[in-house]
This record gives C-alpha cells, structure tokens and sequence, in this order.
C-alpha cells in the first residue's frame, strides 16, 4: 500500500523522505533512514571541504543498499560555498539523487543536474517558487507549510491549504510536509495530493538521531505550542524550539540588533555543541509544531511502520463511514 509517483521515481519503499538537517543529517542518520524505507538526505553543507564530504558520501554508501540523496543548500551561509565543487563528487561517486533547497533557484546548477541524468528534487514554500523549478526540469518539487521546523519562507502559509494548492498547478509529483509526525498526518497529506510526505521534526526523536539525550527528552515533553519564530528581521525566517537561545535571538530582533550580533546566538556552531553536550540552552534547534504529537523514541525503522499502520487504519476507518 500507499506506492506513488515518488516511491517509483526514488526507489523507495514508502513515500517518505527525511528532512535535511544541518549537523544532523550524517551519513549514520541518512542511512538509519534509507535503511527504514525512506529516503535518507545528506546535508552537503556541514563539511567544510571536498575530501570530507567525499569521505562522507562513501560512508553513506557503505551503511545503506538503499537510495539517499544529497542536499544542496542555497541559502546564505557564514562561509561561501561552490555547489559545483560538491556536486562534482556526488557525480563522481554515483549517487543519483539531488535535492536543493534555499532562497533561489539554482539556474546555475540545473543544466549539470539534466546532463549527469540525475533525479532533481527542490524543496520550496510557495507555489511561484514550485512553478519555476518545474520549468527549470525539477523531476519533484517539495513544498512545506507553515507549520513546518526550519525556512518557513515569507509567505505563511499553511500545509493545508499550500500543498492542494501546489499540487493543482503543477506535473511533477509533490512532496508535502509541515507539521507531519504521525500516520494520520501522513495519510492527510497524501489526501491533500502529495505522492510523498517530508518529515523532520518527528525524526529528530528517534534512536539514531545524532544528538543528546537530553535535547531527546526535551522534544518528548514539548507541545505545539513550545515553538517560535525567529530571524525574520534578517530576511531568514525559521521556526524553532522555545529554548532559551531562541528567545534570546528574538530579544535582540526586537531591539534591531546586527546582524553579527544575532548571528552569535544563532550560529551552527552551538547548535552542533548543544546536540553533542547536552546544554539544551546553548543553541537554536530547528523544530515544527508537530513536536507537540512526539511522546516517544522509536528506532527510524519503528517508526516508519508506526506510520504506514496508523494510515492504513485510518484509511480503514474512513472507509466505514
């Protein structure tokens, strides 16, 4: 049950896809994810030069027969970046899938992408910026509502009502996300017209998740309620978990603080540290409002056929009324 369009063009048992995360998504965690039935993303931009990255990419092939894709990531960053230089490996090492996500399009990027004959999915939040990927040759486009952990976009819309909306417009299949943690939030999602579902936040409590313990624990007991808003003064809007790291983030906006100054609260070099240490304080973690249906920590692999069962029940019992 539940193949799509995208379990077909993927490769993949079940039509999920695990959210990228910087400092998360390690060739141990991308795996843990295709080995589960997934599609696992490895995050491009937390290596700082080729020979980690190709070191990674091989780490990645060895720990799973499964596809995974890689990410890359066109938002701005503290350190410049050459895609092309990491695409170069990707091609090189045989991995069939790119994901890209960030602020535009990759015009420069895509010609390679059709050439290499790789499997191109963009991951975007709103409807305009799906119709110009599609044009570009995306094979998928991903698109996550407002609800959703990380770059919530500009445009605030929400899950329900921005993928039907996506879908309705576009020929290419859709990924959908934001918000999604369960089977239900799956199989509403897939109703919405989504031939996949994109999850992150749920998977961040899970057994392989690289991060502490306590960071764990913390995202257990939290409600959809224990999430913000931050870095929208700065053009880079993200939802996160309501630590006290984001809340001072969101002090210094409101007193129109610099950039340099916000950006030492925000840098990803105390989240890494937080989800090594252990200091659930020291950082900002991306986190969705779908934190709030988290009351346990399964393997991936449990967790996913937690999901596919909790859909099919609910498909069963929709077919009852």
């Amino acid at each position: 049950m539940f193949k799509t369009a995208v379990t077909d063009l993927l490769g993949i048992k079940y039509p999920i896809v695990g959210g990228t995360m910087m400092w998360i998504s390690t060739p141990e965690f991308v795996s843990a994810i295709s080995n589960a039935g997934g599609l696992g993303i490895l995050a491009s931009a937390i290596y700082q030069s080729r020979e980690t990255f190709a070191e990674a990419v091989e780490r990645t092939k060895a720990l799973t027969r499964g596809p995974f894709a890689v990410n890359l990531n066109l938002f701005p960053m503290m350190r410049p970046i050459d895609n092309n230089e990491y695409l170069d490996i990707l091609i090189d090492k045989g991995v069939r899938i790119v994901e890209t996500s960030g602020h535009s399009a990759p015009e420069d990027l895509c010609a390679r992408f059709k050439k290499a004959g790789l499997v191109w999915i963009h991951k975007c939040v709103g409807l305009r910026y799906a119709l110009k990927v599609q044009e570009m040759g995306a094979d998928a486009i991903t698109v996550v509502g407002y609800e959703n952990g990380g770059a919530t976009g500009r445009l605030d819309i929400g899950t329900m009502v921005l993928i039907p909306r996506v879908v309705e417009n576009l020929k290419v299949p859709v990924i959908g996300g934001g918000g999604i943690s369960d089977g239900k939030g799956f199989l509403a999602t897939l109703a919405l017209g989504a031939q996949g579902v994109i999850i992150g936040t749920r998977l961040l409590a899970t057994r392989e998740a690289p991060i502490h313990d306590n960071l764990k624990a913390e995202l257990v007991g939290a409600t959809e309620l224990d999430t913000m808003l931050i870095m929208r003064s700065i053009g880079a809007t993200h939802r996160v978990w309501a630590n006290a790291a984001a809340k001072k983030c969101a002090e210094l906006e409101a007193s129109q603080a610099a950039l340099p100054q916000i950006l030492t609260v925000v840098a990803g070099e105390k989240a890494r540290e937080m989800y090594e240490g252990g200091d659930i304080d020291l950082g900002v973690i991306s986190c969705g409002q779908g934190v709030g249906l988290i009351h346990d920590i399964p393997t991936v692999k449990e967790l996913f056929e937690r999901i596919i069962r909790e859909a099919e029940q609910a498909l069963d019992c929709i077919r009852r009324f």
